[in-house]
């Protein structure tokens, strides 16, 4: 039998109840909500924060009692000056919704700053600690700026008030000196890329590197624009403009603003000028003041000369007037008579040294000849030796028949043979003993 029960949809129906579904709910909700809370300024701390491939960011916006869900799209976020991270106290503007997938209500950012200061302030301060860690504002790295420039590279604005000031400035102290200007825009989005631009292109034409243009050797680049606001000199605090600067070749004085706006450029350049009229003061010395300093000189060094001179006709006037010069022969003579003194001093005293040696030769002579063997045999004396030796006979123990020996005289030298040797011991009177060996 067919089922008559009547189902849950007929039953509302007669009781007049009004049915949504889950998706009609939520789109209520989500036009409610970006009714009444469209364009709302609240604060809160960072947290959870990502940033996918895709190039939005999400994060979440909490306080002590409740969070809320945070999106910006791509768009916005590629806006953002500074780093966002994680516990930062922000002040965010924009307008709730509902992401409908799953049912969570969050708020749609389309200005975020920080709390307590400026999000331009904060983006410098992050910035310059970055640059500061990396070594780009060591002194260790700044270029000497050149005395004396022939050629300057300027970027700024060619509609301005600071090129007026420089051309202005320079062609005053220095006239002739040649001006290369590549004109940039100085604020807006733009900016930064266009004066990062220059930067490269006139260290590219200075270098001959640039395609189709003629080597123009730069001695110093100017950068800079006049006064603003923060936001009005911002293009001179990225990071673009930052790193150019420090890879130029060309020394580079940065010129932004007045005397009390520091900007990120001024860290980087070699040099820091106040106002863009300094930089043309700092870039070359006056030509005046050069041609005074020159003349004051060319002064010095003609009295420098003229003493010198004078120092020295004054030292051969009295050489001139010396006694060597006025009697050069009687000088020569004087010394020739003493080289004569000293000569025969010298004969004298190597007489006296060849007598004295001459005696003591004689002397140990003397000595000599009294100890000389010949001396002994002419006193009656001789010396037996065994026939073909040197060595004297002193004993005759060694002796045997028939040995041969040579006896020396005084004037003669006899050889004997052996035939019978008595062995005889002299006495205290000189008698010997009369013993006989027998030969064996």
């Amino acid at each position: 039998m067919p089922d008559n029960t009547p189902s849950l949809l007929d039953r509302l129906a007669d009781d007049n109840r009004k049915v949504l579904t889950v998706g009609q709910l939520t789109a209520r909700i989500k036009d409610r909500l970006e009714d009444g809370f469209k364009s709302i300024w609240i604060s809160g701390e960072v947290s959870n924060l990502r940033m996918p491939a895709s190039g939005h960011c999400y994060f979440t916006l909490k306080d002590e009692r409740a969070q809320i869900a945070a999106v910006m799209w791509r768009s916005t976020f590629a806006r953002l000056k500074f780093e966002l991270e994680d516990g930062m106290k922000m002040l965010v503007r924009g307008s709730v919704t509902v992401y409908e997938p799953r049912g969570n209500y969050q708020i749609i950012v389309d200005k975020l700053e920080p709390q307590g200061v400026g999000q331009l302030e904060l983006a410098f301060r992050q910035l310059r600690d970055k640059l500061e860690k990396e070594g780009l504002f060591d002194p260790a790295h700044k270029k000497p700026i050149p005395f004396l420039p022939q050629r300057i590279g300027i970027v700024t604005s060619d509609t301005g008030a600071a090129i007026r000031d420089m051309l202005s400035v320079i062609g005053r102290r220095f006239p002739g000196v040649e001006i290369v200007l590549a004109p940039v825009r100085v604020q807006g989005n733009e900016a930064a890329g266009e004066i990062a631009a220059a930067i490269h292109h006139l260290n590219f034409l200075s270098a001959g590197h640039l395609p189709g243009a003629e080597k123009l050797p730069i001695d110093v680049m100017i950068i800079g624009r006049g006064g603003g606001s923060l936001e009005d000199l911002w293009a001179f605090n990225e990071e673009v403009v930052a790193r150019a600067i420090f890879a130029s070749e060309i020394p580079v004085i940065s010129a932004v603003g007045h005397e009390i706006d520091f900007t990120i450029a001024d860290f980087v350049a070699d040099l820091r000028a106040l106002t863009p009229s300094e930089a043309g003061e700092k870039v070359v010395p006056r030509r005046d003041y050069l041609a005074q300093d020159l003349f004051a000189l060319r002064s010095s060094l003609d009295t420098a000369l003229r003493n010198n001179v004078a120092m020295w006709r004054g030292r051969l006037d009295m050489l001139a007037n010396s006694y060597a010069f006025r009697r050069p022969a009687e000088r020569i003579r004087r010394e020739e008579q003493r080289l004569d003194e000293i000569s025969s001093g010298m004969f004298a005293s190597g007489r006296a040294l060849l007598s004295e040696a001459r005696g003591g030769i004689a002397g140990i002579a003397g000595r000599l000849e009294n100890l000389s063997p010949l001396k002994i045999l002419a006193r009656g004396y001789s010396l037996t030796t065994l026939a073909g030796s040197r060595e004297p006979l002193i004993d005759a123990a060694g002796l045997r028949d028939g040995d041969e020996i040579e006896t020396r005289l005084n004037s003669a030298v006899v050889r004997s043979r052996v035939t019978d040797v008595n062995l005889t011991k002299l006495t205290k009177n000189g008698a010997d003993d009369g013993k006989k060996r027998k030969d064996l």
